[in-house]
């Protein structure tokens, strides 16, 4: 019988791989927490309505990469990102009540229909933080200084820090004429999802990834010459803050980012160690969102890290997040009386927090050896009769080959942690 398989676009975390997810996520959550953020948990699936509403009728995520079930009459999708489904859950919780600024933050995994390739899947994990309530730059600069400060730390290398403004509605306005009469006389060369974008929403036509449209846009206005005076000193102060930071940033007027919501700052961080899909993170200004949603017209903004993009990096370049912990005692019984006595050790061992196993297979003192070295086991122990008899036991260091007598009694599990214990500071200490 034909095995099934995982769904095309997706991927198995496997338990080699699957403590470096905990490390890296335990990490994030810590670090965001340093900054005032507090995880916030929301349903895998919304109503469809919330996506078409939030992210934009026009772009990719809605009209090509959603998955949307029908259920009983009513239309739910599983998230293709975030922010939606957070301010949908800060805004029905009441959320905005509490002293502003609002700073939540969440790891999650989202779906989009998109062609796989390395570093982008159809369910990938992001880690995401969204702050409502302040308007001033400076919120931009902490959000952004939080997405440098988790990336610096984890040790990536050779990551650029991109940021652009895409003005207010006001700006915008003016910026989608000049766009709509550059693109005007390439419209029969333009594919045909921009041909409908050129009329509801021109800037969605710098995101597309059609190379004749890149190629047709490439010359197209700058929104930084028709910002507003207002979204053009909100930008200044945005670059001097990070200034103030020590945060290094480069100008891309080519920003735009996919989703509709975003207003003001948009930023990424990119990477070329992996290829095409180097944007490990991004985020931005979405100050008519909540209102958009149903809440009060709140100031807002946020970031999502592609966690399996980040992972990629850090093998790319290197770096370890976790190394495999091993096992601290492997005791190998002979005979069922040594079975009996092995089992209350390995329980004692492990609620005393050591790792400890023992063979549950049947195998040969051998065969049990040669499993104890592949599992890392930094001590083994072998109980037989006659270890029974004189209620002590030989521990041997599979490092050194040092062996210690301990006694098969009640202080069995307090004496071999003193012995692991001093074993790792030797370590440490070399």
């Amino acid at each position: 019988m034909e095995i099934i398989k995982r769904p095309y676009g997706t991927e198995d975390v496997l338990p080699a791989n699957s403590k470096s997810w905990s490390v890296l996520e335990t990490f994030l959550r810590s670090t965001a927490e340093k900054y005032g953020f507090s995880e916030i948990r929301v349903p895998t699936f919304e109503e469809t309505s919330l996506f078409s509403r939030g992210v934009g009728e026009t772009t990719d995520v809605v009209q090509k990469e959603m998955y949307t079930v029908l259920a009983k009459e009513s239309t739910f999708t599983l998230r293709p990102e975030g922010t939606a489904g957070t301010i949908r859950a800060i805004l029905e919780n009441g959320l905005l009540n509490e002293p502003l600024p609002l700073r939540v933050c969440y790891i999650l995994s989202c779906f989009r229909h998109e062609r796989p390739q390395k570093g982008r899947l159809r369910e990938f994990h992001q880690f995401g933080v969204e702050m409502a309530g302040s308007a001033d730059a400076m919120a931009d600069a902490e959000v952004i200084s939080l997405a440098n400060q988790i990336l610096t730390q984890l040790g990536v290398k050779d990551i650029s820090l991109r940021i652009n403004s895409i003005g207010c509605p006001a700006c915008r306005a003016k910026y989608h004429e000049a766009l709509k009469a550059y693109f005007l006389p390439h419209k029969d060369r333009l594919c045909e999802t921009c041909q409908d974008r050129l009329e509801r929403n021109p800037m969605r036509l710098l995101d597309c990834k059609s190379e004749i449209c890149r190629e047709i846009g490439k010359d197209a206005p700058l929104i930084l010459d028709y910002l507003c005076e207002d979204c053009a000193a909100h930008f200044e102060k945005l670059k001097a803050d990070l200034t103030l930071l020590g945060i290094d940033y480069t100008v891309d007027p080519r920003i735009v980012r996919g989703l509709d919501y975003y207003t003001k700052t948009v930023f990424e961080f990119v990477t070329d160690c992996i290829g095409a899909q180097g944007t490990v993170c991004g985020g931005g200004r979405y100050d008519g969102l909540i209102e958009q949603l149903g809440g009060p017209a709140t100031p807002a903004l946020g970031f999502g890290m592609g966690l399996e993009r980040l992972l990629l990096v850090l093998e790319k370049q290197g770096v370890t997040l976790a190394e495999p912990t091993g096992v601290d005692l492997f005791l190998i019984p002979m005979g069922d009386a040594a079975s009996d006595k092995a089992l209350q050790l390995v329980a004692a061992l492990r609620r005393e927090g050591l790792s400890s196993q023992m063979d549950v297979m049947g195998r040969s003192m051998r065969k049990q050896m040669k499993y104890a070295d592949k599992l890392g086991a930094r001590f083994t122990a072998v109980i037989g009769d006659t270890e029974l008899a004189e209620g002590k036991v030989a521990v041997k260091n599979m490092a050194t080959g040092e062996k210690i007598d301990l006694p098969l009694d009640d202080s069995f599990t307090a004496r071999f942690a003193d012995i692991e214990i001093a074993d790792r500071l030797a370590k440490e200490t070399v």
